[in-house]
């Protein structure tokens, strides 16, 4: 028996990939305030790199956050049924 099946209220492919496209948006956007989070507040993290490895990173991580921002945008405006499918699973989380 799938797992996934018995946790989320997903019967349709459609159901599933925009989960997968949602999930996977929300995860960049974590990986990339935590970058951010360590590269701005904690310099001890940052070890030997120089001041251009810093800004390269620094601007690799903003990017994947826009990235990710825009993408959770584009989901939430084109498919306004996701919103629907997030509840449902939070409800069942609960």
């Amino acid at each position: 028996m799938n797992v996934l099946k018995k946790e989320l209220p997903m019967t349709t492919f459609k159901n599933y990939a925009l989960y997968s496209l949602f999930m996977k948006a929300h995860t960049d956007k974590s990986e990339a305030l935590t970058s951010l989070e360590m590269l701005l507040n904690h310099p001890a993290g940052i070890g030997d790199h120089s001041t251009k490895d810093l800004h390269a990173n620094l601007n690799e991580a903003l990017s994947q956050l826009a990235d990710a921002e825009d993408r959770l945008s584009t989901l939430e405006k084109n498919f306004p049924e996701l919103q629907q499918l997030l509840k449902e699973a939070a409800n069942k989380e609960s």
